[in-house]
């Protein structure tokens, strides 16, 4: 866009005019740091007599949905049939309500403009589909730290959320309470995936970054790990109890 600006002489502040953005904008969309709207997009292919050029880019243009980081888990989520999450702080993403998960992401720091936070929500609400309509059903199962619990994001409206996904046959709820907590289930989250292809990758995350890794020993790793704080929780029953208690206090 910026070299067809400038090959057609049109400053910035006129393009700016034109498309009704700040020239400051038109700046960051030329510099990667912004993603060009398709308004932007056809006013400079006017302006700049791009026969059509700027504009036809508008289709290859779909802002990123999820966070850098998690983007290959996010594919690889797409394909699974079966899933394993164990959560120490947050309820999993596929588990929370809307009002959970805006919680998180509009108090992400640093912060996210309203459009793209917006999006965000509304990526995680969608991923949530895969509870009740792929075909054939993923098998889900969680286990979440009591600490998720009790958060003060995780209200009366996300208790109830959590008990009503348990009652899904192809998903399992489990809680671990404090007093079962062993030193697997306290070194934070991570995730089990296999997909269609029988092929089986863990995910963890982390404060600086996350990795998601295909490697034996990793998956191996992890499986004991997973498997050692499932012994540990509460059956999905007594979860279910142990939720329920919690509303009633609420």
């Amino acid at each position: 866009m910026k070299r067809w600006r400038m090959k057609a002489n049109v400053s910035r502040e006129e393009l700016a005019a034109a498309s009704n953005y700040s020239p400051d904008t038109i700046k960051s969309m030329e510099q990667g740091v912004r993603m060009p709207t398709p308004r932007v997009l056809d006013v400079a292919d006017e302006l700049c007599r791009a026969e059509g050029l700027l504009s036809a880019a508008k289709e290859y243009l779909q802002r990123e949905r999820f966070p850098a980081r998690a983007q290959d888990f996010m594919e690889r989520e797409k394909e699974a049939i079966s899933l394993w999450w164990y959560e120490t702080l947050y309820i999993p993403g596929l588990l929370q309500t809307k009002g959970y998960a805006k919680a998180l992401i509009e108090n992400h720091v640093p912060p996210l403009d309203g459009e793209t936070a917006e999006e965000r929500i509304a990526a995680r609400m969608e991923r949530q589909a895969i509870l009740t309509e792929r075909k054939p059903p993923v098998a889900l199962s969680f286990v979440l730290y009591e600490a998720v619990l009790r958060a003060p994001q995780a209200d009366v409206e996300q208790l109830h959320c959590l008990l009503e996904v348990s009652r899904l046959w192809n998903v399992v709820v489990q809680v671990l309470p404090f007093e079962r907590a062993v030193a697997a289930s306290l070194m934070g989250p991570v995730v089990l995936l296999e997909t269609r292809d029988h092929e089986r990758f863990v995910y963890a995350e982390g404060q600086l970054g996350s990795e998601l890794s295909a490697a034996p020993e990793a998956v191996s790793r992890a499986n004991e790990r997973l498997s050692m704080i499932r012994a540990q929780a509460l059956s999905p029953g007594e979860s279910a109890r142990f939720i329920e208690r919690m509303v009633d206090q609420s």
